[in-house]
């Protein structure tokens, strides 16, 4: 095991435990702040390592993968420290990775539909243009954003936590749904016995954890858009950064 994939491994198992804490403790919470840190740290490790391995392996699916897992959370971290109406000129760039990386997305997804050969990355054409809508959905956003001069009050909300889910989501789903069971995998490298765990990690369950941060995304956003939450949620300033609370 080279050192890169030990660090690419440690940054993911970090990242889904931290990460399932930040949703499970309280927003704002001193728990739910720190949670997020590590989250963001290891999540940001993982992906370079991500991109470090699929450079190696000749792999532009999972380069595309890790440079939007990176952009979605390094984004969603600036949108929790930037103070309202605030933008860099590292925003007018960062604008142009899930450009580019849509652009390419739809292109390989419009290929694998007109190829009669099941696709060489496994990926089917459909997960393709889904991917490719949310990295222009996060392009549509960046553009709203910086044509506003910032995110401006309670708006930072939903930017923030859609793309730190979503990041989750691509975390989760490599995981869940990699190839011949990488939990499995993990556990059994750890001398831990799979006799009881290989039933209950069945294929169900496995992509029931892989589709869950995308589950909670969707119910934020209902919440936050369609019943009133807005109002019931507090921003505060917490050292450089801000949190929600309710």
């Amino acid at each position: 095991m080279s050192p890169i994939l030990a660090i690419h491994i440690c940054g993911g198992i970090l990242g889904l435990t931290s990460g399932a804490a930040a949703m499970s403790f309280r927003k704002g919470s001193p728990r739910h702040v720190l949670a997020g840190k590590i989250f963001v740290f290891s999540m940001l490790v993982m992906a370079s390592g991500a991109i470090y391995l699929a450079i190696l392996k000749h792999q532009p699916g999972n380069i595309g993968g890790g440079i939007f897992t990176f952009y979605l959370i390094l984004t969603a971290w600036i949108t929790a420290r930037r103070a309202d109406g605030q933008t860099r000129k590292f925003d007018w760039l960062a604008l142009l990775i899930p450009l580019l990386l849509g652009i390419a997305t739809y292109t390989s997804g419009v290929e694998k539909l007109r190829s009669p050969l099941p696709p060489s990355d496994g990926v089917p054409a459909g997960m393709s243009f889904f991917m490719g809508s949310v990295m222009m959905l996060a392009f549509a956003g960046d553009l709203r954003m910086l044509v506003g001069h910032g995110v401006l009050g309670m708006r930072r909300i939903p930017r923030h936590l859609w793309r730190m889910c979503f990041g989750l989501f691509i975390a989760t789903g490599s995981f869940f749904l990699g190839p011949n069971n990488r939990p499995l995998r993990l556990l059994s490298s750890m001398g831990i016995r799979q006799q009881f765990l290989g039933e209950l990690l069945r294929e169900e369950v496995l992509l029931f954890l892989a589709i869950l941060p995308l589950l909670i995304l969707i119910f934020w956003v209902v919440r936050l858009r369609f019943t009133g939450a807005y109002a019931k949620v507090t921003l505060r300033r917490i050292g450089n950064s801000y949190s929600a609370s309710t």
